[in-house]
C-alpha cells in the first residue's frame, strides 16, 4: 500500500472517531448506558475479526498482554459509560470534551515516565488544554470556576469516569510504547471489553433488547466508527504520513463537537467553541515541543 493511500485511510479513521460520542450517547438512549455499549463493543470484536484479524497469544509480550488488556477495558469502559450515563446531549458532548484531555496528558506521562524530550512550551500547552475543559465546562458563562463546579456535581458520576479514562488512556499509550514491541492486540482487547460489558449487564439484571430500524441502524453506525477506525488508524500509523495523521488527529475535539451537535441536534454555545479550540491549541503545543526538542 502506497503512503498516499494509507495516509488517506489514517484521516477516515479520525472522521469515524470524531462520530463516536454522539453515536454512542445515541445507542445508549436506545438500549442503556451498559447494554448499549456491550452491543457496540461485541459487534466492533466482530467488525475487527474480520478487518485486522486475530493475533495468537503466544505472539504477546507477556507485560503487553497483561498490562495492555487492563488498561485498554478499564479505558473503553470508563469512555462507553461516562458517555452513556450523561444526562443529556449537551452533557454527553462536555462529557466526551473530557475525554479528549488524553493527548495532553499522554505527552506529560512520557515526558515523566519515557523520558521523552521536550522544551518549554510542553507549559503553555497544557494550561490551555486545562483552561479550555475549565470554559467547556463552564457552560454559557464560559470559564466560571463555580458553574463549572455545579456542572460536575449534577453528574460525577459521568464526568468522574470520563476524566479517569483520560489517565488510563494517557497510561496505556505510554505503556505500550515500551512493551507492545510492534504487536497489535487491539481485537483482543476489544473482545475483552466486551465481555467485560456483558457480566456487568447480567450482574445488573439486564433484561431483553427491543430492535427496531432506527435502533439498529445506529448500532451499526456505532461499531462501524469504533471498529473501522481503530483498523483505519492502524494502516495509516504503519504506512502512511505519521507527521500528518500526528497533527490531524489534535482536532478531534472540534469536530467531535461539530458532529455531535449535529447528530443529537444539540445547540453549543460559542463558549464552548472557545474552550474545544483551546484543549485543541493547547495539546498542539504539547505535540510540537516534543517534535521541537527531537530535532
Amino acid at each position: 500500500m502506497n503512503a498516499k493511500k494509507a495516509t488517506l485511510i489514517g484521516l477516515v479513521a479520525i472522521l469515524l472517531w470524531s462520530l463516536i460520542v454522539a453515536l454512542i450517547k445515541d445507542v445508549s438512549s436506545h438500549f442503556g448506558a451498559v447494554g448499549g455499549a456491550a452491543l457496540i463493543y461485541t459487534l466492533a470484536s466482530i467488525f475487527l475479526l474480520v478487518s485486522v484479524g486475530w493475533t495468537q497469544l503466544r505472539t504477546f509480550p507477556k507485560t503487553y498482554l497483561i498490562w495492555g488488556s487492563i488498561l485498554f477495558v478499564a479505558y473503553e469502559v470508563c469512555l462507553s459509560l461516562s458517555i452513556g450515563y450523561s444526562d443529556n446531549n449537551r452533557q454527553a458532548i462536555e462529557v466526551g470534551m473530557v475525554n479528549y484531555l488524553w493527548p495532553t496528558f499522554t505527552m506529560v506521562a512520557a515526558i515523566v515516565f519515557n523520558q521523552q524530550k521536550a522544551n518549554l512550551l510542553i507549559i503553555p500547552g497544557f494550561i490551555l488544554s486545562i483552561l479550555g475543559i475549565c470554559w467547556v465546562l463552564g457552560g454559557e458563562q464560559g470559564f466560571d470556576l463555580a458553574s463549572m463546579l455545579n456542572n460536575i456535581q449534577a453528574n460525577p458520576l459521568s464526568y468522574g469516569l470520563a476524566f479517569i479514562g483520560t489517565l488510563l488512556w494517557a497510561a496505556y499509550c505510554t505503556l505500550t510504547a515500551r512493551i507492545a514491541k510492534g504487536v497489535n492486540g487491539i481485537t483482543l482487547f476489544f473482545i475483552l471489553v466486551a465481555i467485560v460489558l456483558w457480566l456487568k449487564y447480567l450482574l445488573m439484571g439486564g433484561g431483553a433488547f427491543h430492535f427496531d430500524m432506527q435502533s439498529s441502524i445506529s448500532l451499526i453506525f456505532a461499531a462501524a466508527a469504533m471498529g473501522f477506525g481503530y483498523a483505519a488508524w492502524n494502516i495509516g500509523i504503519l504506512h502512511g504520513n505519521v507527521t500528518l495523521l500526528a497533527g490531524a488527529s489534535y482536532f478531534i475535539p472540534v469536530l467531535s463537537a461539530f458532529f455531535s451537535a449535529i447528530i443529537l441536534s444539540t445547540s453549543l454555545a460559542m463558549s464552548f467553541w472557545y474552550g474545544a479550540f483551546l484543549v485543541c491549541i493547547g495539546s498542539i503545543l504539547c505535540w510540537i515541543s516534543t517534535k521541537a526538542k527531537a530535532k
